[in-house]
């Protein structure tokens, strides 16, 4: 079946089961403990293919970071409106961690079917666990694991960054340890990558997108020239 879904169709605000259901264009769920370096790979694989992809922004209640940018690296809401949307059925995954709320909104991925490409969740493991239950995220997840080369390396790298004080990295390092035990559990995932050496690693997860890159465009060129609906 077409990986394109009826433009009426994607004209919903939120993307209720309806939608999800009709919908055959990829997602592609990368998960990692922070660190692991999931945001380089993604930057690479946005450079490269740009216009194939969109990027999923996710609500956090947490105050942003120096240089980060509202709507674009999250959406930041308070407490109360994150606990509200989630009462509301807003959010297709959520989790908690160091007293803050992080969530994927129905919205946020809606907004990227729209445009017909590839939609990008950057979630924790939690966040997996949860669309694992969603039936119609099944047949078009593709779930890819980022794994550091070793914890002492993670740490290092959480280190570098400067934002972690003694007792947050400790709970960081404990929930990467969980994280990377469920992770690299045969099943889990699709594919692991040991994320020691940037480009192998990227290359490693280009060629696993890579066909569904190409059957998107294949799809794109026939609707533009007038055989989609055949």
């Amino acid at each position: 079946m077409s990986y394109f879904i009826k433009y009426q169709l994607l004209k919903m605000s939120t993307l209720g089961s309806g939608v999800l259901a009709a919908s055959k264009i990829p997602i592609l769920v990368l998960c990692g403990p922070s660190g692991s370096g999931k945001s380089t790979l993604l930057k690479k694989l946005l450079s490269e293919f740009d216009n194939k992809f969109g990027f999923s922004i996710s609500h956090t209640t947490r105050s942003p970071r120096p240089g980060e940018t509202n709507g674009v690296d999250y959406h930041y809401v308070t407490r109360d409106e994150m606990q509200q949307a989630i009462k509301n059925g807003d959010f297709v995954e959520f989790a908690e961690f160091s007293g803050n709320i992080y969530g994927t909104s129905k919205k946020s991925i809606s907004d990227v079917l729209y445009t017909q490409r590839i939609c990008i969740l950057d979630i924790d493991v939690q966040g997996v666990k949860q669309l694992k239950q969603i039936p119609d995220f099944q047949s078009k997840q593709r779930l890819v694991f980022i794994n550091p080369p070793s914890l002492n390396t993670l740490k290092a790298r959480l280190v570098d960054r400067g934002t972690e004080t003694e007792e947050s990295l400790a709970k960081r390092l404990a929930v990467a340890q969980a994280e990377i035990d469920y992770g690299i559990t045969p099943g889990n995932f699709d594919l692991v990558i040991v994320n020691d050496e940037v480009d192998k690693a990227y290359g490693k997860l280009r060629e696993f997108i890579l066909p569904d890159i190409q059957q998107l465009e294949k799809e794109k060129t026939q609707t533009e020239g007038g055989d989609g609906d055949k």
